[in-house]
This record gives C-alpha cells, structure tokens and sequence, in this order.
C-alpha cells in the first residue's frame, strides 16, 4: 500500500515527497501507518500500555515591552491580525467549536487567509460542521493542505472520498488536549471566537448576544500557540469577567459584527427522541442502572447529547427522587435536562464541558454550581487522572458494536465517515459504560462481526442496551451478578446479532474498502488505533 504524498510539518514549512507508506498490525489488530502526514507514529499498543516520555511543549516566551502598555490589544480585522501574526504557507491554524454549526469566524479566517494568497494550511479545529462545507472549495483550491480535527457531514464525505492532499486525523476531546500539550500538533495560529471579551484579550463564552457557554475547547489553543487571535461580537469593558480564556495569553483582539447565531448550537441531537423504541431503550438504560446498584445516593453519570441519552435522563429522575437520591455531580455536555436535574436539587454540580442549549448557557452564565470545565481536567490522558475516571456511568452512542464489544462512532456501514469522536473516547474511562442504541437503522443491524472502524475497545465497554435487550460484557462479572435476578431482559450479544440479522432478512452486504488511507483514528494516548480506508 502507498500514500500518494505525505506532508512534512517542520515548524511553519511544508515538504511534499513522494513516499512508501508502511503499515503494520496494532495490538487491536487494526492495520495503521507508521508515518501521516510526515509524521512518525505509534502503533496502539493496548489499553494503558503506552507511557509518554519528554515535556510538555511551550509556546515562545514574550515580552511585555511588545504589548500596549494601555493593554489595547484590538485590531481592525481578521487579515490584520493574520498579517501581524506572520500568516504564510504551511502552517496550522485552530479554532474551537462551541458554536456548533453557527460558527462564523473559522471559515472567515480559512478565506481570509485564501484571499491574502496564503496555500497549505493545516486547519485543526476542535471540529468542523456543515456550516463550514465551503473549506471543500480551500481545499481544492490549496488553501487548505487537509484537516485534523472531527469532521462532521459533508467534510467528513469529502475526506471519504479520498480528495484531502493529506491524512485526515481524528482524536477525541481529550486526544486533541494531548497532541497540543505533548508537541504532536504545533499551533501557529489559534483563532478563538469570543462571545464576550475585552480590549485586553480575557474572553468569556457566556455572556452576550452569541453566548455558547462553556470556551474549554479553546483552553490549550490559549496556552500552547504561537501567536493567539481572539475575535468577538460584544467588546466589554476591562476586566472582562469571569474570563475562561486569559489575555495575557492573547496577541491581537478583532471586533466583528457577529460570530455567529447562537440558536445553532442546539442541534438536532439536543432534543428528545420520540420513536417508542429508543424510548424503551432509555428506560431500560435507567432500570439497569437502579437493578445494578449504580444508583445511589452519591452517584455521578455522564449522559451524551443523543436522543436517547437526553430520554434516559428523564426516566431516572422520578427514580431519584422516589429513592431519595441526590448526585454528586453530572458531567456534561450540558442540557436543559442536566440543568433541570440542578435547579430541582437531584445533584450538586454539573460540571460541563460542552454547552449544548440556550437554557444550558442561562445557567452556566448564572448558576456557580454549573461549572465549567475544559478537555484538560475532564479528558486528558497524558496528565496526573481526569475526571473521566471518576464517572460512576457514562451513557453513549454508537454507530456499530461488535460481537467482542468493540465501537464505533465514526463511520457508518458503508465506510463513509460522517461523525467526529468528540468526548466519546474519553469517556470510557468510567467505571460503567453504557452503549445506548437502536439495534438496527434503516434495517441495517447495528451489532456486527467486526466494527468497520475501531474507535472504543471493547474492555472498555460493558453494557449494550437496545429495544430488544441488554448485553454485559463478560468481562464485568459483578454487573451480570448484580441483575441476575432481576426481570430485565438479558442476553448474550451474539443472540442478540442473530436475532437481529433475521429481523433485517440477513447480514447486509458490506462495501468493500479500497486500499487508500484517507484518515486515521487516534487512542486517548496519541497512538494510533485505526484507519479510515476511501469506500468510493
């Protein structure tokens, strides 16, 4: 198998050369390159197997004498403060996604960038939506080389189909933390939309008319660039506070009518299934939870942005309090459902990463036991724990689960990658993992052989929860002791995949990948776990 180029980031500069692509077999069995995008790598080596050596990378040290001694940061514009940064071919830029699919100012940078000549860039946003489908066009025109960062829908179609000049790379929340932190990824330029900032640089995400909660993601764009761009819709006055983004780690401050529309963030996931079978599936998520003894006085649960998800938080609720149950803290991606858990006294704090709806922003805006957090103390693996592993239960999606309990969240069936990774990684750190899901789409069964992309390992997730019943993993022996004598309806999962395969009339026929890489998936540790093969 070879790569048609790779490309070399040294710093700011960029080399194409043609070259051989070696692959070898990861610990999972997965077939991986050494070498993307110039870069050598480490195969995954199994679950915490990995250990890190060196220190932490730093970005330049400044001088206050370089800086306005009023502490007047702002520029008139975006190609200004590009200019002043020293924008050229090559480098990477960043962006954070807390506005969702109405973020406004990465593609305005990418452009922006394009129309002052500027070619090869990496684009590492902490993901991409279809709000910006147009980098398509910067990327066929050179602007952008390719992009690492979860690519959502028509970015993540494009990378399919094999028309990157580069390797797309996917790493989850806490994997992208790492690869700052750790010098894999050299920021030269991390742009950071503001919903609130001052003069000075200090930024915060919620307040103002384009409020989006939380900034976490942008937290290690802050500290490890080169240079920082903070671009915001409402200029307050010094000091802004409270500030989640620090000025004095900022270069320039740029002043735009808007960043973007905030009622974008509440996506289609953000709202409640309907359908009665993932209904039943939310329920039976809850039942287990009471059946298994994870519900108790004290507990802490994480529940995803998905349907069934947010459902599953609405039938535990009247179990807690019929029990009197009062939790710890909940982790979000926060909700309107996690806030109402806040206000009615059902846990002490949400502590939220990601902020998901307007009624979530209200509150981490206003509520000091709504508490923000960011991929650093919440995800990153390379650091002294997280909170990821102190999660009692931790409730997800998926696209596919195999019969060894591997998942996968980033392609579908068909190959095509259309999701990013997000927490989800991370999260199967906690001490119970839930897969909630449909046990079919579209008369697809979702439980396989084999997953077509490896994204979880399968020791790592414990139960699987559809409409049709709940599978343990036999590796959890104290979960299949605690609901045996329960009336939830239990059973192995390969009697679950047949059963499933006669309802849908049989194993669909798989589409065959090429032998093309077009991305690659990384591990929390940085390694990497599989390929993402063009299907067309």
């Amino acid at each position: 198998m070879s790569g048609d180029s790779k490309m070399v980031l040294d710093g700011s500069a960029t080399a194409l050369a043609e070259d051989e692509t070696e692959f070898v077999r990861n610990a999972a069995g997965r077939l991986v390159p050494t070498v993307v995008n110039g870069v050598p790598q480490v195969p995954f080596l199994g679950v915490g197997k990995y250990r890190p050596e060196g220190r932490k990378a730093a970005p330049p040290v400044r001088s206050a004498a370089d800086y306005p001694e009023d502490g007047d940061k702002r520029v008139a514009d975006i190609e200004t403060a590009l200019h002043k940064c020293g924008i050229r071919d090559g480098m990477t830029i960043s962006s954070h996604h807390h506005l969702r699919d109405g973020d406004r100012v990465a593609l305005e940078v990418l452009q922006t960038a394009g129309r002052m000549g500027v070619k090869n860039l990496r684009w590492f946003p902490s993901a991409s939506f279809p709000a910006q489908a147009p980098v398509i066009e910067l990327m066929k025109s050179g602007v952008v080389h390719h992009i690492e960062g979860s690519m959502n829908g028509p970015l993540g179609d494009y990378c399919t189909q094999g028309n990157m000049a580069g390797l797309g790379v996917l790493r989850s929340h806490g994997g992208r933390f790492q690869a700052i932190q750790d010098g894999e990824v050299h920021i030269d330029i991390a742009v950071i939309a503001a919903p609130s900032a001052d003069m000075f640089g200090n930024a915060d995400g919620s307040h103002g008319k384009s409020a989006c909660g939380s900034l976490g993601f942008a937290l290690a764009d802050s500290m490890y660039a080169d240079r920082v761009i903070v671009v915001t819709d409402n200029l307050v006055q010094f000091p802004c506070v409270p500030w989640q983004i620090q000025g004095n780690n900022v270069d320039y401050v740029v002043e735009v009518p808007s960043i973007g529309d905030p009622a974008k963030i509440v996506s289609g996931t953000t709202q409640i299934t309907r359908s009665p079978d993932r209904l039943r599936i939310s329920e039976l998520v809850a039942h287990f939870m009471k059946a298994s003894g994870i519900l108790r006085n004290g507990l802490s649960f994480q529940a995803g942005a998905g349907g069934i998800a947010l459902a599953f938080v609405q039938y535990l609720k009247p179990m807690m309090k019929e029990a009197g149950i009062k939790a710890s803290f909940v982790r979000g991606g926060s909700t309107k459902y996690l806030v109402e858990m806040l206000e009615e006294g059902l846990t002490e704090y949400i502590l939220d990463g990601q902020t998901f709806d307007l009624d979530a922003v209200r509150s981490i805006a206003s509520n000091p036991r709504h508490v923000a957090t960011s991929p650093f103390t919440s995800y990153n693996y390379h650091g002294k724990g997280n909170f990821a592993s102190m999660v009692d239960a931790c409730i997800l999606g998926a696209t596919e689960v195999d019969v060894n309990f591997n998942a996968n969240v980033v392609t579908h069936s068909d190959g095509r990658l259309l999701h990013g990774i997000g927490g989800w990684q991370n999260c199967l750190a906690s001490r119970c993992t839930i897969l909630a899901l449909p046990a079919f789409r579209d008369r697809i069964p979702v439980v396989v052989d084999e997953v077509t992309t490896l994204t979880g390992p399968g020791e790592l997730i414990d139960v699987v929860v559809t409409e049709r019943g709940i599978c343990i993993n036999p590796r959890r022996t104290d979960l299949i002791e605690s609901v045996k004598d329960s009336e939830l309806p239990v059973l192995d999962i390969r009697e679950l995949k047949k059963e499933v395969e006669t309802i849908c009339g049989g194993i669909p026929e798989k589409t065959k990948p090429s032998d093309q890489p077009v991305a690659v998936v990384k591990w929390v540790d940085g390694t990497v776990l599989d390929t993402v093969w063009k299907t067309y």
